[in-house]
């Protein structure tokens, strides 16, 4: 193919074959060029060609491109997801302001889900995985759990503050009687994943980012859970008795 000023240049090698077919649809021929991408994601890759095509090649007048196949699907899988995932993060939400019946309890629980994506994050980049769609509903998966420990360690602390205890003791036992149901939370689902975070296989591709994401975020979110959350929470109840903006049975789930 030429360039804008004329000069020959080479964007592929394509070899014709007998099996090759120039397919017309109201007068126009189409001429269809597939390509098995490895080693890289097929975002960046249709990206980086998009653009080298766009400086280097000048079609003909009446002629155009058009990039389909996995890229086409990937596209349109990640104008879902723009609308899944903010959905599905309000929805967790909801379901915690429901679960605690306050708002600062709810973002405290909810702070297991930024570390748990972190996590996920982390895990691809160390095992050098590109974001996929894959990977992007092992985030929705990872932060479900995360969340649900969180709810696991706040039932004991809520039992506690209604019997009367201080934020303290409240917040101390409550974790250390949490510590095994939590761990085996995470223990359960990230050995559950290992198959297939170590498949070579068929699907290989799509098991692989999303067993990672989910095992990262585990081992991020556990930690967040019993070292972390504690804390936060007895930073939030000690804020609020002291400012008195409820009584203790409110914050305590008081039956």
């Amino acid at each position: 193919m030429r360039n804008a000023a004329g000069i020959g240049c080479r964007c592929a090698r394509v070899r014709l074959q007998e099996s090759v077919q120039i397919a017309r649809a109201i007068n126009d021929a189409s001429l269809f060029i597939e390509a098995n991408v490895r080693g890289r994601d097929i975002g960046s890759f249709v990206d980086e060609a998009q653009a080298g095509i766009a400086r280097e090649v000048k079609l003909p007048p009446g002629s155009w491109l058009e990039w389909g196949g996995q890229f086409e699907n990937l596209q349109q899988a990640v104008q879902r997801l723009e609308i899944v995932v903010p959905v599905c993060m309000i929805l967790i939400f909801a379901a915690l302001y429901v679960a605690l019946g306050n708002t600062a309890l709810a973002l405290t629980v909810f702070t297991a889900v930024p570390l748990a994506v972190a996590g996920g994050v982390f895990a691809l980049g160390l095992r050098g995985i590109p974001f996929s769609v894959s990977a992007a509903v092992g985030f929705i998966a990872v932060s479900g759990v995360a969340v649900l420990n969180g709810l696991v360690l706040m039932a004991p602390i809520r039992r506690s503050l209604t019997m009367g205890d201080d934020v303290n003791p409240a917040i101390f036992n409550g974790a250390l009687e949490r510590v095994r149901p939590v761990l085996m939370t995470a223990l359960v689902a990230s050995l559950g994943f290992v198959p297939m975070a170590i498949a070579t296989g068929t699907s290989a591709e799509v098991q692989r980012p999303l067993a990672t994401v989910v095992i990262g975020g585990l081992i991020t979110s556990t930690a967040l859970t019993l070292f972390l959350l504690p804390a936060i929470c007895s930073l939030v109840l000690r804020r609020r008795r002291k400012t008195g903006s409820c009584t203790w049975e409110s914050v305590g789930y008081g039956e």
